[in-house]
């Protein structure tokens, strides 16, 4: 396959690449580095891989539409996975026009590039903040998903709509993917992992919302990633049992799919932050707060569809690791060689002391 990865200096990104680099493919990386948090780590995680001489950076913005038009049209890819775009349920309340630019029209702009440019599959990221004000727990695709808290969970939800019409036009299989809270090794600075681990180290107060009541479903990179490779490698379909007088949003009569990826566990962030301070042997600052505008309450992903449809829990069974297994559990003194520490200044740098990736390898499946 020759597949554009979209966002390949991101978490996600970075480590998506190197697996498709390892099986043979070959990779154009788009990422135009901005400065939504460290440019220096998005550099050492995109180096390995222009190293590879599979692997070619696109250095521009995705918003761009000429320079998107001439990509498209010179590389020919078999695949695209987009996950570029702005982050940040938050920042989108404060920076609402990046998220306009990046995952608006940006992702206008990928849809045209694979329509014309014969693409058989578009897979790309969506979110768990789509669920909005859901409480139906666990989330699932199959129930609507109509009333986002924040511009990027719209942005999102809008991204399902604009792929479904393609794909309805066009026949242009689509996949998108509801990401559910990733962590691990060479993660954004700006999640709770991070931000909490070196706020208490330094014994600095850490911002508790919803009194420590808020819940995620901790999902690990390495189990992202394993998704989203068969994800691509099982290109969508038409679903011949889809009903227009009882419609299915998890599908269509075109060749659409949603699915989440996540894994199936939600943590309470007041034991989260137990866990943290066992392990760091310190006890957090806790300014206890209410919910920011834009937050959900919990999240908690129904992933059967996913388990069914590309056979991981009969091949590959995902770890479905606990984050606060993974923490409780993590090597505590090599990092060096899987972490981003040249920057002194990183939110991350303190951090970075047990995220080693082999603490993840030895835990047993379930």
């Amino acid at each position: 396959m020759h597949i554009l990865v979209t966002g390949a200096a991101g978490f996600i990104g970075s480590a998506l690449s190197q697996r498709f680099l390892s099986a043979g493919h070959t990779v154009v990386g788009l990422d135009n580095l901005n400065d939504y948090y460290s440019v220096q780590l998005k550099k050492d995680r995109i180096a390995p891989l222009i190293a590879n001489p599979n692997f070619r950076h696109a250095n521009f913005d995705l918003a761009d539409r000429v320079a998107m038009r001439e990509m498209f049209a010179a590389e020919q890819f078999t695949h695209v996975v987009n996950l570029a775009g702005q982050a940040g349920v938050r920042y989108s309340i404060e920076n609402p026009d990046s998220y306009v630019d990046a995952n608006l029209v940006g992702f206008g702009n990928i849809l045209e590039g694979c329509r014309h440019n014969g693409v058989k599959h578009l897979v790309y990221a969506s979110s768990s903040s789509v669920y909005g004000l859901n409480t139906n727990m666990p989330f699932d695709t199959h129930k609507a998903v109509n009333h986002p808290v924040s511009l990027y969970a719209a942005s999102k939800k809008a991204n399902e709509l604009m792929a479904h019409t393609y794909s309805h036009l066009y026949g242009l299989p689509t996949t998108g993917l509801r990401f559910f809270t990733v962590y691990g090794p060479w993660g954004r600075p700006d999640m709770a992992l991070f931000l909490f681990t070196k706020a208490i180290l330094e014994g600095k107060p850490i911002n508790v919302f919803n009194h420590g009541k808020m819940k995620r479903d901790f999902t690990y990179i390495d189990d992202i990633v394993e998704g989203v490779v068969r994800v691509t490698d099982r290109t969508a379909a038409p679903n011949p049992e889809w009903d227009s007088n009882n419609p299915d949003p998890a599908s269509s009569s075109a060749p659409y799919r949603v699915y989440n990826i996540g894994n199936n566990n939600s943590v309470e962030l007041g034991r989260f932050i137990e866990v943290l301070e066992e392990k760091l042997g310190k006890k957090a600052v806790k300014n206890m707060m209410e919910m920011q505008p834009g937050d959900v309450a919990a999240t908690y992903a129904n992933v059967d569809d996913l388990m069914n449809d590309v056979a991981l829990s009969r091949i590959h069974q995902l770890k479905k690791v606990s984050v606060l297994l993974w923490i409780g559990t993590a090597n505590t003194t090599k990092f060096s060689s899987t972490f981003h520490v040249k920057q002194k200044s990183s939110s991350q740098l303190r951090a970075a002391f047990f995220l080693h990736k082999h603490c993840h390898d030895k835990l047993c499946f379930t």
